[in-house]
């Protein structure tokens, strides 16, 4: 009689382990276990929406500052004056995947207490074309995430008009962390 462990390589005998994806690009991070089942699950729970959407012109700077966040927290976002903690790549990819990858990726960063990141969705030459759909969609859905405190245009070097810099906020931990430290040098 064949055990777990034998039904398994059979079954698995003429599989071939897939490539990693270049589409997304994380830092060097400490990863716990399991993290991916995890993400797997998380899909199920997408609130990003995917209703009709008005194209925003290419013309028009990706922008938005939470209720609450300081002018200048925006202005040093805007001169890339924050070092990033990962990037994701949507360019050439559906609508579809996209929203996918996109809640995903700033799932995982708020739960690695990730604060600063680059979004590069492509730029196209026509306010229709599928890059510009997709810039639409990215800043859209954004603002959906009570985690983004800000976004904008990213500097040249990162991807210009085809990229944006996502400011998140502090997770819990990371916020109760805080207060304990600067409690500690009050006393």
């Amino acid at each position: 009689m064949l055990d777990d462990d034998d039904l398994f390589r059979e079954a698995m005998g003429d599989v071939t382990p897939l490539k990693a994806s270049s589409q997304i690009h994380w830092l060097p991070v400490a990863h716990a276990k399991g993290k991916a089942m995890q993400h797997a699950d998380s899909a199920l729970d997408n609130f990003l929406t995917r209703d009709f959407l008005d194209i925003i012109p290419l013309d028009t700077p990706l922008e938005f500052k939470a209720e609450g966040i300081q002018l200048g927290v925006l202005n040093k976002l805007r001169q890339g004056k924050y070092a990033l903690d990962a990037s994701l790549n949507l360019t050439r990819q559906p609508v579809e995947q996209c929203r996918l990858s996109l809640f995903s990726f700033i799932t995982q960063a708020t739960e690695e207490n990730l604060r600063n990141l680059l979004i590069i969705h492509g730029k196209g030459r026509a306010d229709d074309s599928h890059a510009n759909i997709v810039r639409s969609y990215v800043a859209r859905w954004l603002q959906q995430f009570e985690q983004v405190q800000a976004y904008c245009l990213a500097q040249t070097q990162d991807g210009g008009s085809g990229a944006c810099y996502v400011a998140l906020r502090k997770n819990a931990a990371a916020r109760e962390e805080n207060g304990e430290r600067h409690a500690k040098r009050s006393r």
